[in-house]
């Protein structure tokens, strides 16, 4: 058996991939993820473990220690996941309807960086006239706040029914205390759960890799050929949205032509990473923020409407669409699921343990 040191210390230097390898070390992932006492109290007192005169902090030694096996341990757990699920499960239906409110998905400029950094420097540093700074919260930190609230709102909720729908399964054990970088365990391998689309920069790169260029240089070009006015000072994000409906609705060829181009390209691309995941899985792994790096097991759930690449936000709270897929996925896996997978970053080579689910809206 693993010393204890030995896998907190892993676990400290966040090697939770070298854990996942071993008996040892998922049990001391799924006990780590009942580290909030009021579980672990749960757990000590169903299996009567002896913790008489210990302090809180050496409880998670002696039950590692001890000779609970892993099922005991995935009992408690379900046990513990069906008291807090019941609660949302009573409400689910009626969540779900309220986020089919939101009709725009923006975070109003203020996401890039934490709330506070942006406000104190794109209004408290830079104005200097208080009627100035009353005028720009009225009409302009008052409608991004907004944005950013629903934006986050339903980034939360979304993200808890995604979440219930795996855990509800039972080839997946969930981690109840929350416990960094895992999720859930499916079939005792843990994973990050990451929701999201066909990444632009993947498009883009993949686009490059063909000798296209770029869809925002083809749609600024076809727009300035047929005087469709935009404004290039807006994000390209925003920007490549804007053109793509206004080049879908002219009657000209030229733009029929260049928007059917690109959305055969967009379908094209999809179907080979649906084919062969592992590229589109190292190139998001390869692709993270600084900030957020971490090679730990990632299950990436992607979302895609084909009619409109740019709804893709929306299919976040399709529950059913997203259940049938999860529920199919998760009913097929076989008994080691997910790929090995080596990438790079900034010039060291990593190792995790991936898969992939695609999520399509026809």
């Amino acid at each position: 058996m693993l010393s204890f040191n030995t896998v907190n210390e892993l676990f400290k230097n966040d090697q939770i991939s070298d854990l996942a390898r071993t008996e040892d070390g998922i049990k001391f992932l799924k006990l780590r993820s009942l580290s909030r006492k009021s579980l672990m109290k749960y757990l000590v007192g169903k299996y009567s473990i002896n913790i008489t005169n210990v302090s809180f902090r050496g409880w998670l030694k002696i039950v590692y220690e001890s000779n609970l096996q892993l099922d005991e341990i995935d009992e408690s757990i379900l046990e513990i996941y069906e008291t807090e699920r019941a609660n949302r499960r009573a409400s689910e239906e009626q969540l779900v309807s309220e986020l089919y409110k939101i009709q725009s998905f923006e975070w109003g400029g203020l996401h890039q960086n934490s709330l506070e950094r942006a406000i104190v420097n794109n209004y408290v540093k830079k104005i200097t006239s208080y009627e100035m700074l009353s005028n720009a919260i009225e009409h302009e930190l008052y409608s991004s706040m907004r944005a950013y609230v629903l934006a986050s709102w339903y980034n939360h909720w979304t993200s808890i029914i995604i979440e219930d729908i795996f855990q509800d399964h039972e080839n997946v054990i969930p981690a109840v205390g929350r416990i960094k970088k895992i999720d859930f365990f499916i079939k005792n391998k843990p994973f990050d759960l990451k929701v999201t689309y066909l990444p632009e920069g993947f498009i883009k790169e993949s686009r490059k890799a063909q000798n296209l260029r770029p869809e925002l240089t083809l749609m600024k070009q076809t727009a300035k050929q047929l005087e469709i006015g935009f404004d290039q000072s807006v994000a390209d994000s925003v920007l490549i949205q804007d053109l793509w409906q206004k080049l879908e609705d002219h009657p000209h060829q030229s733009a029929t032509n260049l928007i059917t181009e690109i959305q055969e390209f967009r379908e094209m691309l999809l179907n080979s990473a649906m084919a062969n995941p592992e590229f589109l899985v190292r190139w998001l792994y390869e692709n993270q923020g600084v900030r957020r790096f971490d090679a730990s097991n990632r299950l990436f759930l992607v979302l895609v409407d084909k009619k409109n690449f740019f709804n893709s936000w929306k299919l976040k709270r399709a529950k059913p669409l997203i259940s049938e897929t999860v529920n199919s996925y998760l009913n097929q896996t076989s008994e080691s699921i997910g790929f090995s997978l080596d990438f790079n970053w900034e010039g060291q080579t990593y190792n995790a343990e991936s898969d992939i689910i695609f999520v399509i809206k026809p």
